[in-house]
């Protein structure tokens, strides 16, 4: 490999590094989908119920109350994020001293793609070094895409930004649907081969786990470094210097009112949305096999997952052509109506597989157009060099990363033993989301910013 040279600045909008860029996302979301969304919720709840009885205590919280077989993955989850409250924006402001962006990058893929793969060799009782796993991998996985995200404000203009960040989700999802079809395949026919079906689990997480790191390797290999636009002053240490840039860049948000505004209505409308993908497979198992006394079907839930996928492929080509005709935020707020819709549907209406299926559809269909979106808003609303500090904050609420939702959604799960009333519960989240971001004056935020909106930066180019 040729050592990229730091002195020159590459053009925009170059396809090779783009086509780098999107393949990021071809890599990752096979292991989000499968490990983290589908086959490791059920699977380390399975091992806990299978320990401590069904709604067993793990471990008591002392007044806060006790960690439940059931609720131990939603607080795992919850836990993964407060941790990166602080320590996701401190990478960002880092990042933007240095040429060292895609390095911290690989090094959390690759963290990511360690732990993930060591959960492999998970089963019995060593339940709860599984979820110190997943804390860690999902961490990793959050920490990388800070650094993702702050490229696509590096290779593209802001007229191509709603067209790459939706072309990424969509690559994404449909690297989801392969490596979901793949070990749909394997799980189906698991015992017929004499592997069973757990066993036919943890190979499948540890395929997802590497397919996510060799396909990492292409977006290495074809995006290029950037230098810092920024000096680091004499005697002052790295980590110092990324405290300061955090305190700076959270004073700087609070003079860019309306992109502070959209950050606090994405927090909320993503937390909604995060809490539904991380739950829904261990909802579904609870609701749908449990609770009647059945074994979950592991092949039916990842078949459900792999039908969410392809419509979110679906949806995010097609609503970036909306956003076209009516813009990117009353598109994200048609979006949202849907998944207010489908949260009420989860709670009241889901009694079959066959609805189940409608309702994947569904989910899929404004999955990927709602964050697809978002992403190229707010990167027109963030100033230049400040790229990383600000998708640092913004990568609390991100993919993977929801917190409130997740903690609001395990303790009702431990109070009441209801998924369905938890489900219903996250409705609040879309519907707060959804009435700030109409307050949200995107136009101006983007001009408060230093940038064009998409329309100004058509006419320039």
């Amino acid at each position: 490999m040729k050592s990229e040279n730091l002195l020159s600045v590459p053009k925009k909008n170059d396809r090779r590094e783009i086509f780098g860029w999107l393949m990021y996302d071809w890599a990752n979301s096979a292991f989000y989908t499968t490990v983290i969304s589908v086959l490791l919720g059920p699977y380390l709840t399975a091992l806990a119920q299978n320990d401590v009885g069904m709604n067993g205590v793990v471990f008591s919280l002392g007044w806060l109350g006790s960690v439940t077989a059931e609720s131990l993955v939603p607080y795992s989850l919850a836990l993964s994020v407060v941790s990166q409250v602080l320590f996701l924006p401190l990478l960002g402001s880092i990042a933007d001293y240095t040429h060292l962006k895609k390095k911290m990058m690989a090094f959390f893929c690759y963290l990511g793609v360690t732990a993930s793969s060591l959960l492999f060799f998970i089963s019995g009782d060593s339940y709860l070094f599984g979820c110190a796993l997943m804390i860690v991998a999902n961490m990793s996985f959050a920490a990388a895409n800070v650094f993702y995200n702050a490229f696509l404000v590096d290779l593209t203009t802001e007229d191509q930004r709603d067209k790459i960040s939706s072309y990424g989700f969509a690559t994404g999802y449909l690297g989801g649907v392969i490596m979901l079809a793949a070990n749909l395949v394997l799980i189906e026919s698991a015992d017929s081969i004499g592997l069973g079906k757990a066993m036919a689990v943890r190979i499948s997480m540890l395929a997802a786990s590497l397919w996510w790191g060799a396909f990492g390797l292409i977006t290495f290999l074809l995006v290029r470094s950037r230098n810092a636009t920024k000096v680091i002053p004499e005697g002052k240490r790295l980590v110092a210097i990324g405290f300061s840039e955090l305190w700076q860049t959270l004073k700087e948000l609070v003079r860019l009112k309306y992109t502070a505004l959209f950050l606090i209505a994405y927090l909320f409308y993503n937390d909604g949305i995060q809490t539904v993908i991380l739950n829904s497979s261990v909802f579904l198992s609870q609701e749908l096999f449990v609770r009647n006394g059945l074994e979950t079907d592991q092949a039916f839930l990842l078949g459900i997952f792999m039908l969410a996928q392809i419509s979110a492929l679906v949806g995010s080509l097609s609503f970036e052509r909306l956003a076209r005709v009516i813009g990117a935020k009353y598109t994200i707020i048609v979006s949202l109506g849907i998944w207010c819709g489908i949260v009420i549907f989860a709670y009241a209406g889901l009694e079959s597989r066959a609805q189940a299926w409608v309702l994947g559809a569904f989910i899929g269909l404004v999955l990927g157009s709602a964050q697809a979106l978002s992403r190229s808003l707010y990167s027109q609303m963030i100033p230049k060099d400040r790229e990383s500090a600000f998708f640092g904050l913004y990568e609390i609420s991100e993919k993977g990363t929801s917190w409130l939702g997740n903690f609001v959604f395990a303790v009702v799960v431990a109070s009441t033993g209801s998924y369905r009333q938890a489900i219903l519960g996250l409705i609040i989240f879309f519907v707060v989301g959804m009435v700030l971001l109409v307050f949200t004056n995107t136009a101006r935020a983007i001009h408060e910013a230093g940038n064009l909106t998409p329309e100004e930066a058509a006419e320039e180019h």
